[in-house]
């Protein structure tokens, strides 16, 4: 078997400073944006923790405002089994009965 063999020739070339600064630049260019990316990411690291804790505090206050209607209802039922239906006006404090129901 009869390998083909380059003879490469052993003279050594220099890359002009031109071409030496555009490498530089380029692998500048790559360390830019590998640490921008990083960046990137940690901040969308932060950002979905953020998000989290303001989905989680908004299940908090859904549930409080919840109770803030309930509390409201059983208010609501207390007067009227106390004073009947109508109509309070919450600056002065006066309440308004409703006028009973005439039968058909």
């Amino acid at each position: 078997m009869v390998e083909d063999t380059k003879v490469v020739d052993s003279t050594e070339m220099k890359f002009t400073d031109e071409e030496l600064q555009s490498l530089q630049t380029l692998q500048t260019n790559y360390q830019d944006k590998q640490v921008n990316l990083g960046q990137l990411s940690v901040q969308r690291i932060l950002l979905n923790q953020q998000l989290e804790a303001l989905e989680a505090r908004q299940v908090e206050v859904e549930t409080e405002y919840e109770a803030v209607q309930q509390e409201e209802r059983d208010i609501v039922q207390k007067l009227n089994e106390k004073y009947g239906p109508g109509q309070l006006d919450p600056q002065t404090g006066v309440f308004t009965p409703s006028p009973p129901q005439v039968a058909q």
